[in-house]
């Protein structure tokens, strides 16, 4: 018998694919809200208060942006800048 994901639940995992020191969630996961799934994605951080659990949800059916690569000047482009 298949899970079947119950409204208003989820669960989030810990992401054992995060690089030290990149700004990757620390947890991952979904969740089911109204019907519609989700993903998860949360952040441990440290507040005034402890440390707590910073959540992002993103549509699974969502079409994510996609942007193209930063354009890169020529060394043509280059020749107008120099003063001398």
């Amino acid at each position: 018998m298949a899970y079947e994901q119950k409204d208003n639940s989820g669960a989030v995992f810990k992401n054992d694919k995060k690089t030290p020191g990149s700004n990757q969630p620390d947890r991952k996961g979904d969740c089911m809200i109204g019907g519609k799934a989700y993903w998860v994605s949360g952040w441990l951080k440290d507040g005034k208060r402890g440390q707590f659990l910073s959540l992002s949800f993103e549509a699974k059916d969502a079409k994510r942006e996609t942007r193209p690569p930063p354009a890169t000047r020529r060394e043509q482009d280059f020749e107008d800048d120099r003063p001398f």
